[in-house]
């Protein structure tokens, strides 16, 4: 549009100058020629990006970032490299691990190319090529491991995939910078199993628990028995509190078996007790008789 514009003031004003028809038509034909050569041999690479030249078929360089040239019909760009960092994801469905247990496994790969020339010639499409590769390495770590290893070990299967990944997409100038694992299903049935496994090695635990209070809780009361032994009026003490403390709940019924009585003295305490009593009435009884008298 911009050229035909061009021309088209130009030859206007070459005629109102006198000159002939036929160079004005030469020199539109030249213009539109270069114009036309502009259009088709320059080219812009983005900064991250390269392209990739040939030149009757054969590979000659790789061009950009920025502006270059190329020759029209004679070189073309069957490619744009580009050189960020990719994201691929992949996936294993229904993987027999080493312990024969289907799985299935979600993961992130994250790469790029760093060699743009390799990346064009040595394989036909380098994105598809490293998604298969991701894919048949995975199946292949699942396989190496166990169930077991899988679940807790997803660390290890990281590096064991970038390891195996890296080694294959290398000749292809392409590098894995690390995989990550998504996701882990199992079937539904094992997972219950495993459930109930966890649920009763955590009630063990709490039983073992419980048995060592228990053991300590005995050792102390033994150490305490060994005390009172040797102080039968620290232990009359102690029932006569524990009794005490059991009678300060409003409402609140003991009983004291006739042995507990008998070790802690009670009834000898209680007859001291009455006699107190009666003694103290008596006293006032015979206060109020003199007054009366």
């Amino acid at each position: 549009m911009i050229l035909m514009t061009v021309s088209a003031v130009l030859a206007v004003w070459l005629q109102t100058s006198g000159v002939k028809s036929t160079w004005i038509g030469l020199l539109i034909v030249g213009i539109n020629l270069v114009g036309l050569y502009v259009l088709f041999a320059l080219k812009i690479a983005d900064q991250w990006e390269k392209a990739i030249i040939l030149r009757f078929g054969r590979f000659i360089g790789l061009r950009g970032p920025g502006l270059f040239w190329i020759v029209p019909v004679v070189d073309r760009i069957p490619a744009w490299i580009d050189h960020r960092v990719m994201v691929t994801p992949f996936s294993a469905e229904k993987t027999l691990t080493k312990d024969t247990v289907p799985v299935d496994v979600d993961a992130v790969l994250f790469w790029l190319v760093w060699d743009a020339e390799k990346a064009a010639l040595e394989v036909e499409d380098y994105q598809v090529a490293i998604s298969w590769a991701a894919q048949t390495a995975l199946r292949e770590v699942i396989g190496q491991m166990d169930l077991a290893d899988i679940l807790v070990g997803r660390a290890r299967m990281d590096r064991d995939l970038q390891k195996t990944i890296d080694e294959r997409t290398t000749p292809w100038g392409i590098t894995v910078q690390s995989v990550e694992i998504r996701d882990i299903v199992i079937p539904q049935e094992l997972e219950d199993a495993m459930s109930r496994q966890a649920q009763a090695e955590r009630e063990r635990q709490a039983r073992v628990i419980l048995g060592e209070s228990e053991k300590q809780i005995a050792h102390s009361f033994a150490d305490a028995s060994l005390a009172y032994i040797d102080n039968p009026t620290a232990l009359h003490l102690r029932a006569m509190n524990m009794l005490f403390e059991g009678l300060k709940e409003r409402g609140a019924l003991v009983i004291v078996p006739s042995s507990a009585v008998d070790t802690m003295n009670l009834g000898g305490l209680m007859g001291t007790t009455s006699l107190a009593s009666m003694a103290a009435r008596g006293s006032e009884e015979g206060g109020r008789s003199q007054e009366g008298s």
